[in-house]
This record gives C-alpha cells, sequence and structure tokens, in this order.
C-alpha cells in the first residue's frame, strides 16, 4: 500500500512539472514577437556636417521597413550628451571636445570609434584688407559659444602667430544664425561660422566671402602635426561589450555613407534637405565640398584626435573635462569585415 502511495504521488508530481513546462511553452503571442525582436541601435547627432555625412545611411534606414537604427537629430551639444549620461543612446555624433569631458563624466564609459567630421571653421568677412592672421589685430571678431571649439580654436591660430585675446576683441553670439546676422547688416564685420552656415550667408550676402581656412591655419601653427577635429563617434561601453556585431554593422555603414556624401554631392543634398539639416538643397551641394567629412578610425584616430585634445588642454583643461583622456578612450580594435 505504501508503494502505492509512492508511485501516486511520483505520478501527480510529473503531471504537473509536465503542465508547468506546457505552460512556458504556450506563451502569448505579443511576448514570443517581444523576445524575437532584433536589436535596435539608438543614434543620435547633432544638426550640421556630422548629421550631413550620415544623411545616407538615415535615408537608406527609412526606406527599410525593419530598421536596425532609431536616429535622434538635436541643436545642442549637450541635449545629446544628457541622453548618453542618461543612457538613452548607444551611439552618439559629438564635438571632439565634449567626447573628452563625457569620458570623464561617465568615468570612462563610453570610447570614441571614429572621426567623423575634420576642420568646418571659416572666417567671414566683406573686408578684403583682412588676408593674414596678422590683420585681425584691433579688430572685432563675432563667433558663437565662448570657452567652445569655435573660441578655443580661434585662441590656437592666434597664440600661433603671435597674438593673443588681448589684441582683439571677441563678439560671443549664442547661435551662428546670429554671427550671420551681424554680417548681413555689416559686411565689413568679420565672423567666424562653421559650415553651412559660411555657405548660406555668402549666397545671401554677395559681397561676403571666406577670408580664411581655420583647419590649414591650425595645421601652420601645429608643432606636432595635429589635425582639426570637428566631430567624432563615440559608443557607449555597454554597447560595444554587449552588442560588437551592431558595432561593425554601424561603423561598416557610416563609413560607406560618409564616403558617398563626398561622391555623390548632388544626391547627397538632396536627402540633406528633405531631412531639414540644411534648408535647400543647392546650399548643401555648395556647403558639403567644404564640410571636410571623412571617416577615420583605428590608429589614425587616435593619433589626430589626441593631438587636437591635447591642444586643446594646453589652452583651457576644462576643455576637455579638467583631464586628457587615457588609452582606452579610443577604440582601436576594429577591423573591417566583408558583408
Amino acid at each position: 500500500m505504501k508503494k502505492m502511495t509512492k508511485k501516486i504521488v511520483a505520478l501527480i508530481i510529473s503531471c504537473v512539472m509536465l503542465a508547468a513546462v506546457c505552460m512556458g511553452c504556450g506563451a502569448k503571442p505579443e511576448e514570443s514577437v517581444s523576445a524575437n525582436e532584433s536589436f535596435v541601435t539608438r543614434v543620435g547627432s547633432l544638426k550640421g556636417p556630422t548629421t550631413m555625412g550620415l544623411a545616407n545611411m538615415i535615408s537608406d534606414e527609412q526606406a527599410d521597413t525593419d530598421s536596425a537604427y532609431s536616429f535622434t537629430m538635436e541643436t545642442q551639444a549637450d541635449v545629446i550628451s544628457g541622453m548618453i549620461v542618461q543612457g538613452e543612446l548607444d551611439i552618439a555624433l559629438v564635438p571632439a571636445n565634449v567626447a573628452a569631458i563625457l569620458y570623464q563624466k561617465t568615468e570612462g564609459g563610453i570610447k570614441v570609434i571614429d572621426i567623423n567630421t575634420l576642420g568646418v571653421l571659416y572666417l567671414v568677412s566683406g573686408d578684403s584688407n583682412v588676408s593674414s592672421v596678422s590683420d585681425l589685430e584691433g579688430r572685432t571678431i563675432y563667433l558663437t559659444g565662448k570657452g567652445t571649439s569655435p573660441d578655443l580654436v580661434l585662441q590656437y591660430v592666434l597664440a600661433g602667430n603671435g597674438l593673443t585675446t588681448d589684441d582683439v576683441t571677441l563678439e560671443y553670439k549664442s547661435e551662428a544664425t546670429e554671427v550671420a546676422a551681424v554680417l548681413a547688416e555689416n559686411p565689413d564685420a568679420i565672423g567666424l561660422l562653421p559650415q553651412p552656415f559660411v555657405t548660406a550667408a555668402c549666397i545671401q550676402n554677395e559681397s561676403l566671402s571666406v577670408i580664411m581656412d581655420m583647419t590649414k591655419e591650425w595645421e601652420s601653427c601645429s608643432s606636432d602635426g595635429s589635425s582639426l577635429v570637428t566631430g567624432v563617434t563615440i559608443a557607449t561601453n555597454d554597447y560595444i561589450v554587449n552588442h560588437p556585431d551592431e558595432l561593425i554593422a554601424f561603423m561598416e555603414a557610416q563609413k560607406e555613407s560618409a564616403g558617398k556624401a563626398n561622391d555623390d554631392v548632388e544626391g547627397t543634398a538632396e536627402i540633406i534637405a528633405s531631412l531639414g539639416i540644411v534648408e535647400k538643397a543647392p546650399v548643401a551641394a555648395k556647403a558639403l565640398p567644404a564640410c571636410n567629412i571623412v571617416y577615420i578610425d583605428e590608429m589614425e584616430m587616435k593619433m589626430a584626435l589626441e593631438g587636437y585634445l591635447n591642444a586643446l588642454y594646453e589652452l583651457d583643461p576644462s576643455s576637455v573635462g579638467g583631464a586628457l583622456p587615457t588609452d582606452d578612450f579610443y577604440y582601436t580594435e576594429f577591423k573591417y569585415y566583408e558583408f
């Protein structure tokens, strides 16, 4: 009788376990779909040249019904920075010095995976008497953001030519459009503008022209051969570690998109206008060649960016977060794969 009781108990336990397994297999339809959803990479970028290089990729993804990416475009770097810190983005295209600041703020939680834009800054004026940095002495220069990249680049170039900020008057504006407005009202004024604002300002007022390419001026001052780096692409360590295949796919797509922006200017300009990065396609087409859109990764990226950040650190340590990033800031493990 005892043996029979044990058999019955064992049978009941087996039935209960089988029922539990069956319940697990019979998940609701929406739960099954959720479990099998492909990972969507969250990408943030700034309205301007860095996103212009990404335009073809964004366009391709918009045409794909099963997109692997969600794109967010903002006008302010601090908004993108906040999203990275809050874990709302996996990848972001930001100013080079902002990447260094984020590295410090996240305690090494991000890495730079590539350089996407080199120099985009130009001095614009209708005054043909200004043809060299020395001609800026005693003049007023309108620019955006005290302590931001344009300001620091100008200071670097001035110092490289034996001048300081005491030799010029710097008038800071909150946005590039305000600098452009000053130039429209007074063409003899001197403004430091990024592309595509340079092109737009010159189209609107034919008396204006580029009087100085700040990239060339930077390189002429550089003792270590560093380049002027505007935009970089960063990724969170969590994304790099947990989604290596998605990271590789993104970098390949970004490289292709940047290449197409340089090879198919007219087509890319149409996309840029449709995305609202630049209002009109003709302006975008004229600005694109001067935007220095690139794709530079691995050791070449590290060398170029290190030199630029070193120069900024010497000007103002706070501009790169108070300290220079260490080697783990640079993602140099990427190898190209054939798809």
